[in-house]
Protein backbone atom coordinates (compact mmCIF):
# COMPACT_ATOMS: atom_id res chain seq x y z
CA UNK A 1 0.00 0.00 0.00
CA UNK A 2 2.73 2.22 0.77
CA UNK A 3 4.43 1.70 -2.12
CA UNK A 4 1.48 2.73 -4.42
CA UNK A 5 1.14 5.66 -2.07
CA UNK A 6 5.17 6.68 -3.18
CA UNK A 7 4.07 5.92 -6.88
CA UNK A 8 1.08 8.09 -6.70
CA UNK A 9 3.03 11.12 -5.50
CA UNK A 10 5.72 10.58 -8.08
CA UNK A 11 3.51 10.82 -10.88
CA UNK A 12 0.92 12.79 -10.07
CA UNK A 13 1.19 15.25 -7.20
CA UNK A 14 3.55 17.96 -7.62
CA UNK A 15 6.61 17.79 -5.39
CA UNK A 16 6.55 20.55 -2.42
CA UNK A 17 8.65 24.16 -3.15
CA UNK A 18 8.53 22.96 -6.94
CA UNK A 19 8.72 26.17 -9.25
CA UNK A 20 6.55 26.22 -12.23
CA UNK A 21 9.36 25.86 -14.69
CA UNK A 22 10.49 22.43 -13.22
CA UNK A 23 6.82 21.56 -13.34
CA UNK A 24 6.74 22.28 -16.90
CA UNK A 25 9.46 20.14 -17.97
CA UNK A 26 8.35 17.63 -15.64
CA UNK A 27 5.14 17.24 -17.32
CA UNK A 28 6.85 17.19 -20.75
CA UNK A 29 9.41 14.86 -19.91
CA UNK A 30 6.97 12.66 -18.85
CA UNK A 31 4.08 13.06 -21.72
CA UNK A 32 6.04 12.79 -24.78
CA UNK A 33 3.23 14.24 -26.87
CA UNK A 34 3.15 17.65 -25.81
CA UNK A 35 7.51 17.36 -25.96
CA UNK A 36 6.54 17.23 -29.24
CA UNK A 37 4.72 19.31 -29.96
CA UNK A 38 6.49 21.92 -28.62
CA UNK A 39 9.48 21.39 -30.84
CA UNK A 40 7.06 21.57 -33.51
CA UNK A 41 5.49 24.79 -32.30
CA UNK A 42 8.68 26.17 -31.58
CA UNK A 43 9.98 24.88 -35.47
CA UNK A 44 6.93 26.79 -37.36
CA UNK A 45 7.10 29.63 -35.45
CA UNK A 46 11.26 29.96 -36.02
CA UNK A 47 9.98 29.15 -39.76
CA UNK A 48 7.62 31.91 -39.54
CA UNK A 49 9.92 34.60 -37.89
CA UNK A 50 12.89 34.24 -41.10
CA UNK A 51 10.31 32.63 -44.16
CA UNK A 52 11.54 35.02 -46.12
CA UNK A 53 15.07 33.33 -45.98
CA UNK A 54 14.12 29.93 -45.60
CA UNK A 55 11.66 29.59 -48.87
CA UNK A 56 13.96 28.84 -51.79
CA UNK A 57 11.76 30.93 -53.98
CA UNK A 58 9.57 33.71 -53.97
CA UNK A 59 6.05 32.40 -53.16
CA UNK A 60 4.29 34.05 -55.87
CA UNK A 61 6.77 33.81 -58.53
CA UNK A 62 5.58 31.99 -61.83
CA UNK A 63 7.61 29.39 -63.51
CA UNK A 64 5.78 27.86 -66.28
CA UNK A 65 8.51 25.86 -67.50
CA UNK A 66 8.87 24.22 -64.03
CA UNK A 67 5.45 23.05 -63.36
CA UNK A 68 5.59 19.60 -62.44
CA UNK A 69 6.37 16.68 -59.84
CA UNK A 70 8.43 17.21 -56.89
CA UNK A 71 12.31 17.42 -58.07
CA UNK A 72 15.77 18.90 -56.84
CA UNK A 73 14.94 21.98 -57.54
CA UNK A 74 11.20 22.07 -55.80
CA UNK A 75 11.12 19.49 -53.53
CA UNK A 76 7.50 19.72 -52.73
CA UNK A 77 6.43 20.24 -56.92
CA UNK A 78 5.06 23.09 -57.76
CA UNK A 79 1.50 24.14 -58.81
CA UNK A 80 -0.28 24.85 -61.93
CA UNK A 81 1.23 28.54 -62.26
CA UNK A 82 4.91 26.72 -61.77
CA UNK A 83 4.63 28.52 -58.26
CA UNK A 84 7.09 26.62 -56.06
CA UNK A 85 5.04 24.81 -53.02
CA UNK A 86 7.28 24.63 -50.63
CA UNK A 87 8.44 28.40 -50.49
CA UNK A 88 4.25 28.90 -50.46
CA UNK A 89 3.85 27.17 -47.44
CA UNK A 90 6.67 28.36 -45.55
CA UNK A 91 5.18 31.81 -45.93
CA UNK A 92 1.56 30.26 -45.25
CA UNK A 93 2.95 29.48 -41.52
CA UNK A 94 3.13 33.53 -41.16
CA UNK A 95 -0.43 33.68 -42.48
CA UNK A 96 -1.99 30.55 -40.25
CA UNK A 97 0.27 31.51 -37.03
CA UNK A 98 -0.84 35.14 -37.21
CA UNK A 99 -4.47 34.49 -37.69
CA UNK A 100 -4.70 32.12 -34.66
CA UNK A 101 -2.58 33.97 -31.88
CA UNK A 102 -4.46 37.62 -33.32
CA UNK A 103 -7.73 36.20 -33.38
CA UNK A 104 -7.85 34.56 -29.91
CA UNK A 105 -5.79 37.51 -28.22
CA UNK A 106 -8.45 39.54 -29.69
CA UNK A 107 -11.41 36.77 -28.08
CA UNK A 108 -9.68 36.58 -25.28
CA UNK A 109 -9.71 40.25 -24.27
CA UNK A 110 -13.21 41.01 -25.49
CA UNK A 111 -14.80 37.58 -24.31
CA UNK A 112 -12.42 38.19 -20.74
CA UNK A 113 -14.05 42.23 -20.56
CA UNK A 114 -17.86 40.67 -20.94
CA UNK A 115 -17.87 37.90 -18.49
CA UNK A 116 -15.93 39.84 -15.85
CA UNK A 117 -18.46 42.45 -15.80
CA UNK A 118 -21.29 39.68 -16.23
CA UNK A 119 -20.25 37.58 -13.18
CA UNK A 120 -19.22 40.78 -10.99
CA UNK A 121 -21.81 43.07 -11.55
CA UNK A 122 -24.97 40.93 -11.80
CA UNK A 123 -28.29 42.05 -12.88
CA UNK A 124 -29.25 43.85 -15.70
CA UNK A 125 -25.46 44.22 -16.78
CA UNK A 126 -25.40 40.36 -16.81
CA UNK A 127 -28.48 39.53 -18.23
CA UNK A 128 -28.19 41.77 -21.47
CA UNK A 129 -24.33 39.98 -21.51
CA UNK A 130 -25.17 36.11 -21.06
CA UNK A 131 -28.63 36.74 -23.61
CA UNK A 132 -25.98 37.69 -26.50
CA UNK A 133 -23.71 35.01 -25.08
CA UNK A 134 -26.51 32.76 -25.63
CA UNK A 135 -27.63 33.70 -28.73
CA UNK A 136 -24.42 33.00 -30.25
CA UNK A 137 -23.95 30.00 -28.53
CA UNK A 138 -26.39 28.83 -30.25
CA UNK A 139 -24.87 28.72 -33.76
CA UNK A 140 -21.84 26.60 -34.40
CA UNK A 141 -18.49 28.87 -34.43
CA UNK A 142 -17.89 28.37 -38.37
CA UNK A 143 -21.29 29.32 -38.74
CA UNK A 144 -21.14 32.71 -37.28
CA UNK A 145 -17.26 33.24 -38.88
CA UNK A 146 -18.98 32.60 -42.64
CA UNK A 147 -21.81 35.12 -41.95
CA UNK A 148 -19.49 37.65 -40.19
CA UNK A 149 -17.11 37.22 -43.88
CA UNK A 150 -20.48 37.45 -46.07
CA UNK A 151 -20.76 40.99 -43.73
CA UNK A 152 -17.66 42.47 -43.79
CA UNK A 153 -16.51 41.04 -46.69
CA UNK A 154 -13.25 38.79 -47.67
CA UNK A 155 -9.47 40.06 -46.99
CA UNK A 156 -6.81 38.80 -43.93
CA UNK A 157 -8.06 41.66 -41.37
CA UNK A 158 -12.16 40.24 -41.86
CA UNK A 159 -10.76 37.22 -41.47
CA UNK A 160 -9.56 37.84 -38.43
CA UNK A 161 -12.16 40.11 -36.69
CA UNK A 162 -14.68 37.42 -37.99
CA UNK A 163 -13.63 34.51 -36.25
CA UNK A 164 -12.53 36.76 -33.40
CA UNK A 165 -16.16 37.62 -33.06
CA UNK A 166 -17.25 33.62 -33.29
CA UNK A 167 -14.73 32.50 -30.12
CA UNK A 168 -15.17 35.03 -28.08
CA UNK A 169 -18.50 33.86 -26.05
CA UNK A 170 -16.19 30.55 -24.77
CA UNK A 171 -14.11 33.60 -23.35
CA UNK A 172 -17.16 34.79 -21.61
CA UNK A 173 -18.83 32.00 -20.15
CA UNK A 174 -15.52 30.88 -18.45
CA UNK A 175 -14.60 34.22 -17.21
CA UNK A 176 -18.26 35.00 -15.79
CA UNK A 177 -18.03 31.32 -14.24
CA UNK A 178 -14.73 31.85 -12.79
CA UNK A 179 -15.95 35.26 -11.31
CA UNK A 180 -19.18 33.78 -9.81
CA UNK A 181 -17.13 31.43 -7.67
CA UNK A 182 -14.49 33.87 -6.71
CA UNK A 183 -16.10 37.21 -6.27
CA UNK A 184 -17.56 35.97 -2.37
CA UNK A 185 -14.08 34.42 -1.44
CA UNK A 186 -12.86 36.03 1.86
CA UNK A 187 -9.98 38.04 0.61
CA UNK A 188 -12.61 39.59 -1.60
CA UNK A 189 -14.33 40.42 1.29
CA UNK A 190 -11.66 42.18 2.68
CA UNK A 191 -10.93 44.40 -0.01
CA UNK A 192 -14.10 45.69 -0.37
CA UNK A 193 -13.67 46.14 3.35
CA UNK A 194 -10.53 48.23 2.92
CA UNK A 195 -12.14 49.94 -0.20
CA UNK A 196 -11.00 49.20 -3.15
CA UNK A 197 -12.67 50.32 -6.11
CA UNK A 198 -14.47 47.58 -8.57
CA UNK A 199 -12.00 47.95 -10.85
CA UNK A 200 -9.20 47.04 -8.84
CA UNK A 201 -10.85 44.43 -7.13
CA UNK A 202 -11.83 42.64 -11.00
CA UNK A 203 -8.68 43.34 -12.24
CA UNK A 204 -6.47 42.90 -8.93
CA UNK A 205 -7.93 39.92 -7.17
CA UNK A 206 -10.56 38.49 -9.03
CA UNK A 207 -9.16 38.19 -12.52
CA UNK A 208 -5.38 36.35 -11.82
CA UNK A 209 -6.97 33.59 -10.11
CA UNK A 210 -9.41 32.92 -12.75
CA UNK A 211 -6.08 32.39 -15.21
CA UNK A 212 -6.20 29.12 -15.68
CA UNK A 213 -8.67 27.85 -17.85
CA UNK A 214 -8.31 30.78 -19.81
CA UNK A 215 -4.81 30.37 -20.57
CA UNK A 216 -5.83 26.59 -21.44
CA UNK A 217 -8.81 27.72 -23.47
CA UNK A 218 -6.62 30.38 -25.36
CA UNK A 219 -4.36 27.47 -25.90
CA UNK A 220 -7.02 25.24 -27.70
CA UNK A 221 -8.50 28.27 -29.27
CA UNK A 222 -5.49 29.02 -31.60
CA UNK A 223 -5.81 25.78 -33.47
CA UNK A 224 -9.67 26.07 -34.05
CA UNK A 225 -8.67 29.60 -35.26
CA UNK A 226 -6.29 27.98 -38.04
CA UNK A 227 -8.62 25.89 -39.21
CA UNK A 228 -10.96 28.20 -39.26
CA UNK A 229 -9.10 30.57 -41.72
CA UNK A 230 -7.92 27.67 -43.68
CA UNK A 231 -11.69 26.38 -43.96
CA UNK A 232 -12.91 29.93 -44.84
CA UNK A 233 -10.16 30.21 -47.36
CA UNK A 234 -10.75 26.91 -48.93
CA UNK A 235 -14.76 28.24 -49.36
CA UNK A 236 -13.25 31.55 -51.07
CA UNK A 237 -14.02 33.59 -48.02
CA UNK A 238 -10.59 34.20 -46.65
CA UNK A 239 -8.06 36.31 -47.74
CA UNK A 240 -6.73 37.48 -51.04
CA UNK A 241 -6.08 35.18 -53.79
CA UNK A 242 -2.44 36.42 -53.88
CA UNK A 243 -2.13 35.86 -50.41
CA UNK A 244 -0.09 31.74 -49.40
CA UNK A 245 -2.12 30.52 -47.12
CA UNK A 246 -2.45 26.56 -46.34
CA UNK A 247 -6.17 26.61 -46.96
CA UNK A 248 -6.22 28.89 -50.26
CA UNK A 249 -3.44 25.91 -51.64
CA UNK A 250 -5.77 23.21 -50.92
CA UNK A 251 -8.43 25.08 -52.70
CA UNK A 252 -6.32 25.52 -55.75
CA UNK A 253 -5.33 21.76 -55.57
CA UNK A 254 -8.80 20.63 -55.92
CA UNK A 255 -9.41 20.76 -59.97
CA UNK A 256 -6.08 18.62 -59.70
CA UNK A 257 -6.14 16.81 -57.16
CA UNK A 258 -6.06 13.24 -59.52
CA UNK A 259 -3.43 14.43 -61.31
CA UNK A 260 -0.92 16.49 -59.10
CA UNK A 261 -0.94 14.55 -55.48
CA UNK A 262 1.20 16.72 -53.63
CA UNK A 263 -0.71 19.81 -54.07
CA UNK A 264 -3.43 18.84 -51.69
CA UNK A 265 -1.31 16.84 -49.54
CA UNK A 266 1.11 18.97 -48.42
CA UNK A 267 -0.81 21.64 -47.01
CA UNK A 268 -3.34 19.16 -45.35
CA UNK A 269 -0.30 17.83 -43.42
CA UNK A 270 0.55 20.82 -42.45
CA UNK A 271 -2.65 22.08 -40.70
CA UNK A 272 -2.93 18.63 -39.05
CA UNK A 273 0.53 18.48 -37.56
CA UNK A 274 0.19 22.14 -36.23
CA UNK A 275 -3.22 21.64 -34.82
CA UNK A 276 -2.30 18.24 -33.48
CA UNK A 277 0.85 19.73 -31.63
CA UNK A 278 -1.17 22.61 -30.26
CA UNK A 279 -3.74 20.16 -28.93
CA UNK A 280 -1.31 18.15 -27.52
CA UNK A 281 0.77 20.92 -25.42
CA UNK A 282 -2.67 22.25 -24.50
CA UNK A 283 -3.74 18.79 -23.20
CA UNK A 284 -0.66 19.02 -20.42
CA UNK A 285 -0.74 22.77 -20.15
CA UNK A 286 -4.35 21.82 -18.67
CA UNK A 287 -2.60 19.54 -16.62
CA UNK A 288 -0.19 22.03 -14.69
CA UNK A 289 -2.50 24.58 -14.41
CA UNK A 290 -5.05 22.27 -13.12
CA UNK A 291 -4.38 22.36 -9.44
CA UNK A 292 -7.65 21.21 -7.98
CA UNK A 293 -6.81 17.59 -9.76
CA UNK A 294 -4.19 17.50 -7.62
CA UNK A 295 -6.13 17.91 -4.38
CA UNK A 296 -8.38 15.73 -5.11
CA UNK A 297 -6.07 13.05 -5.83
CA UNK A 298 -4.43 13.94 -2.46
CA UNK A 299 -7.73 14.04 -0.20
Amino acid sequence: MSSNAETLDATVLPPRGETTRARWWRYLKRDKKALGGLIVLVVLVVTALFADYIAPYDPNAMDYDMIGEPSLAHPLGTDDLGRDLLSRLIHGTQVSLFVGLSTVAIALVAGVLMGVAAGYFGGWIDHIIMRYIDLQWAFPNFIIAVYLVAVFGTGLSNVIVAVSLAFLDDFARIARGMVLSIKEEQYVAAARVVGCSNWRIMWRHILPNATAPLIVQATVSVSYAILAEASLSFLGLGVEADTPTWGLILADARSFISRAWWLGVYPGVAIMITVLAINFLGDTLRDILDVREAKDVGH
